[in-house]
């Protein structure tokens, strides 16, 4: 492309009307199980603790999200049903074939579930925009071993072990507890595993649910001990979200929810091979 014509869209006009019709697809599935759609900011005055994570800040101070997960547990806390939201995120520091800064997430919260049930719905969900196959199921474990070290090394590890898996569509369950980040954990001492999973589809992570961590306290806890981490990385520390911990003090009900990262899903549904061949301007 020469720099004269730099001004055009990055993908084709034939991928963004197979990309309309995937957005279609995902509201008709939620339609039909009366999951209400949401709009929450994407503009907030708290970022994410996560270690791996970096949110980008604007010049007045305020972050641009990296997930609504904040906002929509607070309207559930409040007493909304099982809500989704399709819309923008950001995240620091992130490009190449399958990472941009502003991507499209979709992400949803289903009352009364636990992360069995919620895998169960997004294979069906991944069936109606990708086309019915098998799902294999591997704890974490016994894809990437008994791997130790820092968060980084870990998270080269895990995807090294992804890209290895192929042409399969596979969850990958029992994390380590200490990757729990807002997922509940299950059992204790060196049994405990939290309940999460991942969908990885063709080696490309697509999907990361949990069964929703629903005490404040050890929210608290965990988001104390992402910013020891981040401090021992040399990298500044994000204060808690209060009103968050706020709302799960209150009360956020049982329930789980996932995030699915929609420019992937266009990618593997149209066969692409990057981001760039199915979002309209992927280029900053």
């Amino acid at each position: 492309m020469s720099p004269n014509d730099d001004w055009r869209p990055t993908c084709s006009v034939a991928a963004l009307r197979a990309r309309a019709g995937l957005l279609a697809e995902i509201r008709a599935f939620f339609a039909e199980r009366d999951v209400m759609e949401v709009q929450v900011p994407t503009l907030g005055r708290t970022a994410v603790t996560e270690p791996q994570i970096e949110s980008v800040r604007t010049a007045a101070g305020a972050f641009l999200q990296t997930s609504p997960e904040h906002y929509m547990k607070r309207l559930l806390a409040a007493g909304a049903p099982s809500i989704y939201q399709l819309g923008p995120v950001y995240r620091a520091g992130e490009s190449g074939r399958l990472h941009r800064q502003e991507f499209t997430m979709l992400e949803w919260y289903r009352l009364g579930f636990d992360d069995q049930a919620l895998m169960a719905e997004v294979s069906e969900l991944i069936d109606r925009l990708l086309g019915p196959a098998a799902y294999e199921r591997m704890t974490y474990e016994s894809l990437v071993g008994t791997v130790e070290g820092e968060p980084s090394e870990l998270d080269l590890a895990y995807a090294e072990a992804v890209a290895a898996l192929g042409p399969v569509r596979c969850f990958v369950t029992d994390y380590p507890a200490d990757q729990a980040a807002l997922a509940r954990v299950r059992g204790d001492g060196a049994d405990s595993r939290a309940a999460r999973f991942e969908l990885i589809i063709n080696g490309v992570e697509v999907a990361n649910g949990y069964h929703e961590l629903t005490d404040a306290a050890e929210l608290r806890a965990r988001m104390a001990r992402d910013n020891q981490q981040r401090l021992d990385a040399g990298r500044e520390p994000m204060a808690p979200d209060e009103r968050l911990l706020a709302a799960m003090q209150a009360g956020l009900p049982d329930c789980a929810g996932v995030a699915i990262g929609v420019d992937r899903l266009a990618m593997l549904a149209a066969g692409a091979s990057s981001l760039a061949e199915v979002m309209p301007f992927a280029d900053l």
